[in-house]
């Protein structure tokens, strides 16, 4: 069945035992959310995976089973657990994450050069579908290694994922374009305003028909503050018109950066989060093409074989 979302003032919610998201207290507002819709960017921490020494983000520990608490507040289904900077290369948590949650999950790796075809083939069997790069947090791939591994992943269908700061991406723009596999920009490509440099840079990637991108992170980059997110919401707007076809959706949970680490910012609601879907996205048909069809192309789930909503 459909699960409906509401966010309204005064609703309590359960503490997790690893992770207390806060609540904000926020107009009712609510949408269908379809079956099989995925949260494609989400991280598990779990103390059984030690973190590198030098990690410069180390949240408290989200699991697989809060994050199953996470999905059934939302109403997702199905998930994109993307290894996070605090482990570097080791990507054991990320493989036993989805390992958890089996046919309704994917995964998205960090490897470098040194990886061998036999771990990337292993990568594969265990779920990955995409090799992270992200600069700003340990730079585990450097920039010169990104065409190298784009070219050894073609072959299993993966994508490249990018984290960068704008500058950066703005830098990299020919590079990415030149990728011989699609380009998924995390997070709105931290854009804040319709023409800024790295807007522009992800509708161009957007219009040649390379680029993917993540309409998440509001909380992080977009602007303003809860519910709406102006700045996110203009973005998210302009490259969903640009592009409905490779837009994704995700949560961004737990969100570490909202642990006071790194560029601390408020810790945001994800029902809030979830609910900016309306207002980006309109038109239910759209939504469906977000949250369900495009992760079904990008992420290789089976579309006859979709999970029902928490």
């Amino acid at each position: 069945m459909n699960r409906r979302i509401f966010v309204g003032a005064g609703v309590a919610l359960a503490a997790t035992p690893a992770f207390t998201p806060a609540w904000a207290a926020d107009p009712r507002t609510g949408f269908t959310v379809p079956d099989g819709a995925c949260d494609c960017h989400n991280h598990i921490y779990d103390p059984r995976f030690a973190y590198l020494p030098d990690a410069v983000l180390k949240p408290p520990y989200a699991t697989v089973r809060d994050y199953r608490a996470l999905q059934k507040r939302i109403g997702t289904s199905r998930s994109i657990v993307v290894q996070p900077s605090s482990y570097g290369t080791d990507n054991r948590c990320t493989l036993d994450a989805v390992a958890q949650q089996g046919d309704a999950a994917r995964g998205v790796c960090v490897v470098n050069a040194s990886v061998s075809d036999a771990e990337l083939k292993r990568l594969h069997a265990a779920g990955i579908r995409g090799v992270r790069i992200q600069f700003g947090l340990g730079n585990p791939v450097p920039a010169e290694e990104v065409m190298p591994l784009a070219k050894r992943i073609a072959a299993l269908g993966w994508h490249i994922q990018c984290n960068m700061p704008p500058d950066l991406l703005v830098k990299m723009e020919s590079l990415l374009m030149s990728l011989p596999v699609p380009v998924v920009v995390d997070h709105l490509g931290r854009a804040t305003a319709l023409g800024q440099p790295q807007y522009d840079t992800v509708r161009r990637l957007l219009e040649k028909g390379h680029g993917w991108v993540k309409v998440s992170g509001a909380y992080l980059y977009g602007g303003g503050t809860a519910p709406d997110y102006a700045g996110a919401t203009a973005a998210a707007r302009g490259y969903i018109a640009t592009a409905p076809e490779r837009c994704i959706w995700g949560s961004d949970w737990p969100h570490p950066d909202a642990t006071k680490t790194v560029s601390p910012v408020a810790m945001p609601d994800d029902v809030v989060l979830i609910a900016l879907m309306k207002s980006w996205a309109p038109d239910e048909k759209l939504r469906h093409r977000i949250l369900v069809e495009n992760p079904e192309r990008l992420y290789g789930f089976d579309p006859k074989k979709r999970p029902k909503s928490s």
